[in-house]
């Protein structure tokens, strides 16, 4: 069996500093850089996935919120519009050569890689690509643990791979909505797990 890692939307808006911060985004970013260095040899493919959304007046199919206070839940800040800072990786996270790259949200609300387009494989969709490298299980980090990584981790199951969070190098945006994103994985049949057993 062959194993992919995902690594989801580890950019600039999602780290501190950025529109949309999430507490730890810049530890992940260093931490999901180290894991790879030492464990690349772990995954036949390397996926990264980033929001790339359309700037206003678009809205994103309401994705942004521009008439009332986001509620961090369906709505948000501006973020990772595309070709902007904020949109590209943070500058900690190291990928490797061959990494393959998804862009989400292009006019619309995605969570999930696997809603998103292949850059550079004519329209290929993230199960296409895996699917034709022979992958059957992935691993899923990055940010943010409650909301875009649960997302993946559920279409991937939905889509046939063995699914596991790898929590440690995941980052939440808030306790509540963490704790339905772990009911959601367990339910979807998605392991949840660390790096390393606690000590």
């Amino acid at each position: 069996m062959s194993r992919a890692l995902i690594v989801v939307d580890v950019q600039n808006d999602f780290c501190e500093g950025g529109s949309l911060a999430v507490t730890g985004g810049a530890a992940v970013a260093r931490d999901v850089s180290s894991y790879l260095r030492e464990h690349a040899d772990r995954y036949a493919a390397v996926v990264a996935t980033r929001d790339w959304h359309a700037p206003l007046p678009d809205t994103n199919d309401g994705h942004f919120a521009t008439d009332a206070e986001p509620d961090y839940e369906t709505t948000w800040p501006v973020h990772c519009v595309a070709e902007t800072v904020g949109a590209e990786y943070h500058p900690d996270l190291q990928l490797p050569p061959a990494t393959v790259h998804v862009r989400k949200g292009q006019s619309r609300q995605d969570y999930s890689g696997f809603a998103g387009e292949v850059v550079g494989a004519q329209g290929a969709r993230l199960t296409e690509v895996l699917t034709a490298a022979g992958v059957t299980e992935v691993d899923v980090v990055g940010l943010a643990t409650d909301h875009c990584v649960t997302a993946t981790a559920l279409d991937a199951r939905a889509d046939g791979f063995d699914a596991t969070v790898l929590v440690d190098l995941t980052a939440a945006v808030a306790l509540p909505t963490t704790l339905r994103a772990a009911a959601r994985l367990s339910q979807g049949g998605v392991s949840v797990t660390t790096v390393e057993p606690p000590a």
